[in-house]
């Protein structure tokens, strides 16, 4: 409930402001050039303090390319950009992107993690904030903002998601709808076999699902520790997604 009112809330901000810029120029520029684009968000990073950003996908380089972007953003950061970044969670389906991301983090790039999908955004500062032109993947262009009203708006977008997301240092990769079923399931104390009459499935699946929960949480089997309990507690405090 909390959630759908912030959301309503930012959707009357949006209609405010497109009433408001009536019949007056709105500072935004169509860029269809990638190249261009590229070049206009370099001099933004070269001249700004601040990067909010939202990624839906990782990187999309290889190789050299893909070296030479994460140092310019390690660059950027020793220079003092202050950068935080949202990415959704599949990112970190992939190992690669997902070690990227961790030394990004590591290196003062904070990210956070959210499972609904979002849009590519890039906002420096307050001054200009680039939007892709259509919310596909790898579609070329942006929309150049820089009119004052638009940004904040884009900058509220951005603090509500980075509220609601969470940190990438938490344990665990996504789990599926089964699997946090199960979960919760065992959070109820319930056992593996008592957790396969529940869901209609057999107690060798159940043992499966566990045995994936127990990896995307970081839990090695050990003498001392009951990974059941360690994963219920994941859960408990919502690092189990």
């Amino acid at each position: 409930m909390e959630e759908s009112v912030s959301l309503a809330r930012l959707a009357r901000r949006l209609e405010e402001v497109v009433g408001d810029l009536r019949g007056i120029p709105v500072e935004v520029e169509r860029v269809e050039d990638n190249d261009l684009v590229r070049r206009l968000i370099a001099q933004a990073a070269d001249s700004s303090r601040e990067l909010r950003a939202m990624q839906p996908l990782g990187a999309t380089e290889t190789g050299r390319d893909e070296q030479r972007s994460r140092r310019h953003v390690l660059d950027a950061l020793r220079q003092g950009l202050s950068m935080r970044t949202i990415i959704h969670s599949s990112v970190l389906d992939d190992p690669r992107k997902a070690a990227r991301i961790r030394e990004l983090h590591a290196a003062g790039d904070l990210h956070r993690l959210i499972d609904e999908p979002i849009q590519q955004l890039l906002v420096f500062d307050r001054s200009v904030a680039f939007v892709r032109i259509t919310p596909v993947a790898f579609a070329p262009g942006a929309l150049v903002i820089r009119q004052q009203s638009l940004i904040t708006t884009l900058i509220d977008l951005f603090e509500q998601t980075w509220i609601r997301a969470r940190e990438v240092t938490e344990p665990g990769q996504r789990l599926t709808p089964r699997e946090r079923e199960v979960l919760a399931l065992i959070a109820e104390g319930r056992s593996n076999s008592a957790v396969a009459r529940s869901l209609s499935i057999s107690e060798a699946a159940v043992g499966k699902h566990v045995a994936s929960v127990f990896t995307k949480l970081d839990l090695p089997a050990s003498e001392d520790d009951n990974r059941r309990v360690l994963a219920v507690l994941a859960y408990l405090r919502g690092a189990a997604r």
